[in-house]
């Protein structure tokens, strides 16, 4: 039986890693075959090790001037590569590799509150700024740019006019920690599907 391996990229504590990786342990056509961390005290790599998940912590210059990532990747057999709270572009020799396989998760309804510095808390202060009375997640394809790729899916949640940053964070995380995984799956069976053909 063919199986999807997905590597998921995080930078932070790796709470929608864990929660990805929990959800794929009991769909036998899907595995995580590896996570990929820019960060060498992030910890996603506590995390990696608890689930028995294999992990390379990587550099800039890794990343952006040798081919070590996307060798890592080859070895790994990867298929799709998931964004999970990665922080940095994708450089041009991993995208072309994974045409239409590299997926990230952004906490805002896009186009809204995308592009550079625009993640995490920085998200949910500039929503709770703008009084905003909806909040949520958009799950895009990855290109050269911050948070431009083709729109998969979205979420919203309702939240109060300038409800308090941290209060917004928590219901977008839910958000996550619901749809993410389900949306992964999708695209990897899809996938799977081609792979067999």
């Amino acid at each position: 039986m063919k199986i999807v391996k997905i590597a998921l990229f995080a930078s932070g504590s790796g709470t929608n890693v864990e929660n990805i990786a929990q959800y794929f342990a009991d769909i036998p056509q899907v595995e995580v075959c590896c996570v990929l961390c820019n960060n060498a005290n992030a910890g996603v790599i506590d995390r990696a090790k608890k689930l028995k998940i294999d992990f390379l912590i990587f550099n800039r210059e890794n990343f952006y001037k040798s081919d070590e990532v996307l060798l890592y990747l080859r070895q790994k057999k990867a298929d799709l590569i998931v964004l999970a709270g990665f922080l940095w572009l994708i450089p041009q020799n991993i995208i072309e590799k994974f045409p239409k396989a590299i997926i990230n998760i952004h906490p805002a309804l896009l186009p809204k509150y995308g592009g550079k510095g625009m993640y995490g808390d920085a998200v949910h202060k500039a929503v709770s700024e703008n009084l905003d009375t909806q909040a949520g997640i958009t799950i895009h394809y990855v290109n050269a740019e911050y948070d431009d790729g083709a729109i998969i899916f979205q979420k919203s949640v309702e939240i109060e006019s300038g409800e308090a940053p941290v209060s917004i964070a928590c219901k977008v995380h839910e958000l996550e920690y619901k749809f993410y995984p389900t949306i992964i799956e999708k695209i990897a069976l899809t996938l799977h599907d081609n792979l067999i053909e």
